[in-house]
């Protein structure tokens, strides 16, 4: 269903930081953090209570998605997920099935399809998109770009890079083309979550032999929604 480039300069974090800055900036990030509840059937809005909600809520989201949304060159889109996106996603899965079939009754397969998009406080979780206006464009070029799911990277400042793990729930390409939508995990170290909540550059690229693109560092703002993630 239906989302050249070296580090910055700096040099990498080589000591720990005095124990009064180290203990200023956890602090800060304990208390910026708020817990936030799991979804399930029961916290779910209803069909009637999100026809209400709706009009406020659709506009909260689509300003939530810009600061967690990077573009990689002009094909390559991702959607760094979080509970509120899940949210959104399955509330209007179920608005679409109940008016299009009339079926009220598949929020567990929704939920089931969609829960693990959430990152669990250790990782980053993002819905990767390739995104051509032109039907024999995009495939043509997804016939080109098989396997570039796996070829997704972050690198934390002073750490190598990290590459996804993509489509843990099914095989979404053939031998002949790629899937235009992927799932992808990003599986963080102790250090580097601990370098991130410091303060240290993220940078986000792609490195497939016919795609290759990269920002370096995101923008502070992405880069800040998507650390609010980590635990």
């Amino acid at each position: 269903r239906s989302t050249e480039l070296g580090m910055s300069g700096r040099e990498p974090l080589r000591s720990k930081p005095a124990d009064w800055m180290y203990r200023l900036h956890t602090d800060y990030w304990t208390m910026a953090k708020k817990s936030t509840p799991v979804l399930s059937r029961a916290n779910l809005w209803s069909l009637e209570e999100y026809a209400k909600r709706r009009p406020t809520f659709r506009p909260e989201v689509i300003a939530h998605k810009k600061n967690r949304t990077v573009h990689l060159g002009n094909h390559l889109a991702l959607q760094f997920e979080d509970e509120m996106t899940v949210r959104y996603q399955i509330q209007e899965m179920l608005r679409v099935e109940a008016e299009d079939e009339g079926d009220t009754d598949g929020v567990q397969g929704e939920l089931d399809a969609y829960l693990p998009l959430i990152p669990d406080g250790s990782n980053l979780k993002a819905t990767m998109m390739l995104e051509y206006t032109d039907e024999i464009e995009r495939k043509r070029q997804l016939a080109q770009l098989i396997g570039i799911e796996d070829r997704v990277w972050i690198q934390v400042e002073g750490s190598s890079k990290l590459y996804s793990i993509a489509d843990e729930d099914q095989d979404r390409e053939n031998d002949y083309k790629a899937s235009s939508v992927h799932f992808l995990r990003f599986e963080l170290t102790k250090e580097m979550k601990a370098a991130l909540k410091y303060g240290v550059g993220l940078a986000v690229g792609v490195d497939h032999p016919r795609y290759k693109a990269a920002i370096n560092p995101i923008p502070q703002t992405v880069r800040n929604a998507l650390v609010a993630d980590l635990k």
